[in-house]
């Protein structure tokens, strides 16, 4: 068959952690780097050994390396695993309700319904419970169910295929409960073991030429930030950048040499390729790439898109294979297919795996016809994160990996391929005259640059990284141990996976976690050089600014309040705020509160809450919601459950204390309904707002008097009183 006809498949799975240990106490803070590495990082490459003709790719970040080989071989642990490892009977109070809190981070439906005591633990701590709760809780919990969590949530994270293929395991999952000491001490055992295999499996495997392992910059630096923050200007002209400059050219030079001597060290020879941290790439990085001697990248065809200023997919233009040069640079570079990657990291867990195996090869059979038309060859590339999806697939994604990799094995259209192979057999690269600057996200720097708090977390940097460099100044040639520990710190704080969780646009249930270690990293280089920590440090970057809502009113609002959607249309010019959004992608647990919609008309304020539980008696009887309108002078309105099965809604005075315990009512409402939804009214007049004056308001859900929820979570949401312009202002065709 002609090579034209053929189409070359390359799969690349970005294997990538945030660097989680602090380097003063010489731990781990959080064990996402253990549980991959158990769940993802090892059976991803032991699937290869059924599929001996499939080729693929794994992009390897350096400081994931470390931390792993740090588990394996250097005995470090982290405050998950020490708590685990304690017997139940030394557990204080604190520490069981770390455990209640924190030993369910899984994913419900795939991780933890499969095992039955570990469902009924956590119905009996409950799936919405504030920290507070927690503190009753524990109390009633036996050190028998203390011991089955400690367990299960360990032995639930190592990949079905691993547990089924080994005795032990297996016959502990049989076994499902009634664990002893000596049970909890064989799966951590069994942990660390497969983390002793995971890094010579690859070598293994790259040795025998079925992978080939790229990498990227050290501690996974946006790089075209860390060279110049203001190479973001290019994708978004007007972007509010933070106060203070930061260009280090030569940090993002260090970050790629010590990337290449860490790839050395533990494979044995030079690498070839890389994924910059989130397809990352501007014209500047270039240079230092192929001067550590990197002879390919990849990044995103949106990236593409903007530097040929035209559409990808109009012919066979993102199946190339490009070269940039730059003064005595050149480098290949490849785009990868936005489609396909996406359809692997979002939407097939929800298919059935044969489903989704046929789905994905058709759509691979349809770039082959398109594409056989031009002359060959054509590779396609997929590049995604390859290991926290899995976690929402059926058998961790198994059945899915397996069907593709055989139905590729099996078709004589297509054919699996490692990068540099394609590169180095098939493809003479095309030009590219420009590189636009923007990563994978949106073709921009958004997610880690622009909003509030991102630019205070490049302030804090900024700050410190001068006083390093001051410090070197005032004291040439000394203190060496002391200046390379305290760059290393600023290397690490370098890393992209701060600024993802900063801003609006991702969440996490460890983000307060991710504020205090990024700080904790910036205070150490302080530490390390026996300076004075600054108070700013101590200050807590998250949650200083507005939260952004999905949507803005845009029309007024007029809708039947019967509690349930009556009409498609009438929520439609409404504001909406999407819990779902703000929460993240990782190790999310579910939300009551789903989304909720404000809007009005010239005298009303609308509110509708849509939750993801059901709508009953039972569920909001011990309930309470509370809507905070923060203004000038501050309001509450009050959602419970009355004992004729309805809800009553009142407003306060949150400036007026009528006893010791409560604000002062203002008065009882009636416009509320509830059926599939919650739908109510208050009258501005109530709410002591003219035109013009904008309200913040925040909804909180309590039980107990503790707090559940609170969207959002940090910050507010502004609503602004129409006047009679308002719909004329935002009217649009």
């Amino acid at each position: 068959m002609s090579e034209d006809n053929i189409l070359y498949v390359s799969f690349l799975w970005h294997m990538h952690q945030p660097y989680y240990k602090d380097l003063v106490e010489n731990k781990f803070v959080l064990p996402w780097v253990r549980l991959h590495a158990i769940k993802d990082y090892y059976d991803m490459v032991a699937y290869l050994d059924d599929f001996p003709e499939i080729r693929v790719n794994f992009n390897l970040v350096p400081s994931l390396i470390d931390q792993i080989n740090d588990y394996a071989e250097n005995n470090l642990t982290d405050q998950f695993l020490d708590l685990t490892l304690k017997p139940v009977k030394e557990l204080s109070p604190e520490e069981k309700i770390f455990i209640l809190q924190n030993f369910f981070m899984a994913n419900w439906e795939n991780m933890i319904r499969p095992f039955p005591r570990y469902w009924d633990l956590l119905t009996k701590r409950g799936r919405y419970v504030a920290l507070e709760e927690l503190k009753d809780i524990q109390k009633r919990f036996s050190a028998r169910e203390f011991l089955d969590l400690q367990v299960l949530f360990n032995l639930s994270w190592i990949d079905p295929y691993l547990r089924k293929q080994d005795p032990e395991l297996s016959g502990l999952e049989k076994k499902g409960k009634g664990f002893t000491e000596e049970d909890k001490r064989l799966v951590i055992d069994k942990q660390l073991g497969i983390m002793k295999k995971v890094i010579g499996k690859y070598r293994g495997k790259q040795e025998e030429g079925q992978i080939e392992i790229s990498l990227t910059p050290y501690y996974h630096p946006i790089l075209p930030l860390i060279i110049d923050v203001e190479a973001a200007k290019m994708a978004t002209p007007g972007i509010a950048l933070p106060k203070e400059e930061f260009r280090y050219t030569e940090d993002a030079k260090a970050q790629v040499e010590r990337a290449v001597l860490c790839y050395e060290k533990f494979f044995g020879r030079k690498p070839k390729g890389m994924w910059p941290a989130e397809g990352a790439v501007s014209e500047a990085i270039v240079p230092l790439i192929c001067d550590a001697g990197i002879e390919w990248i990849a990044t995103d065809e949106d990236i593409l898109a903007s530097s040929i200023g035209a559409s990808p997919h109009k012919d066979d233009t993102l199946y190339k294979i490009y070269h940039f040069k730059s003064d005595h640079s050149s480098l290949k570079i490849l785009f990868r297919n936005k489609k396909l990657s996406d359809l692997i990291g979002f939407t097939y867990a929800h298919v059935p795996p044969e489903e989704a195996v046929r789905h994905f090869i058709q759509e691979l059979h349809n770039i082959q016809k398109r594409v056989c038309q031009f002359p060959g060859p054509h590779l396609v590339s997929i590049i995604l994160d390859g290991e926290n999806c899995w976690e929402y697939y059926k058998n961790d994604g198994r059945d899915f990996l397996a069907g593709t990799y055989q139905a590729i094995n099996d078709d004589p259209l297509l054919k699996s391929t490692t990068i540099s192979n394609f590169i180095e057999s098939y493809m003479e690269a095309v030009p590219l005259p420009r590189l636009w600057s923007g990563s994978w996200i949106n073709r921009n720097f958004g997610v880690w640059v622009g909003h509030q708090e991102d630019n205070l977390a490049w302030d804090y940097l900024a700050r410190t990284r001068k006083m390093l460099a001051h410090f070197e100044q005032r004291q040439p040639g000394k203190y060496k141990e002391e200046v390379q520990k305290a760059k290393e710190e600023i290397y690490v704080a370098e890393g992209s996976d701060w600024n993802w969780w900063y801003g609006d646009e991702y969440r996490s249930g460890n983000s307060s976690a991710f504020d205090s270690l990024y700080r904790k990293h910036l205070m150490n280089v302080y530490t390390f050089l026996g300076e004075k920590v600054p108070d700013w440090l101590h200050i807590a970057i998250c949650g200083q600014e507005k939260a952004r809502p999905k949507r803005e009113p845009v029309d007024f609002i007029n809708p039947i309040l019967d509690g349930k959607v009556t009409d498609y249309f009438e929520w439609q010019g409404a504001g909406q705020y999407d819990v779902s959004e703000t929460i993240g992608p990782m190790h999310r647990r579910a939300s009551i509160v789903k989304s909720f919609y404000y809007g009005f008309d010239l005298n009303n304020l609308y509110l509708r809450l849509d939750t993801n539980m059901e709508l009953s008696q039972e569920n909001l009887r011990d309930m309470v919601i509370k809507i905070n309108f923060l203004k000038e002078s501050p309001q509450q309105a009050t959602i419970q459950m009355l004992q004729d099965g309805k809800l009553g809604l009142s407003l306060f005075d949150l400036t007026q204390v009528e006893d010791r315990e409560s604000y002062q009512k203002i008065k009882d409402l009636t416009s509320i309904s509830y059926q599939k939804i919650i739908e109510l009214c208050i009258p501005f007049v109530d709410l002591k707002v003219r035109t013009g004056q904008a309200i913040d308001l925040v909804i909180v859900l309590e039980r107990n008097n503790m707090e559940l929820e609170r969207w959002p979570s940090r910050g507010t949401v502004r609503v602004t009183v129409p006047g009679e312009d308002f719909a004329l202002k935002h009217w649009s065709v």
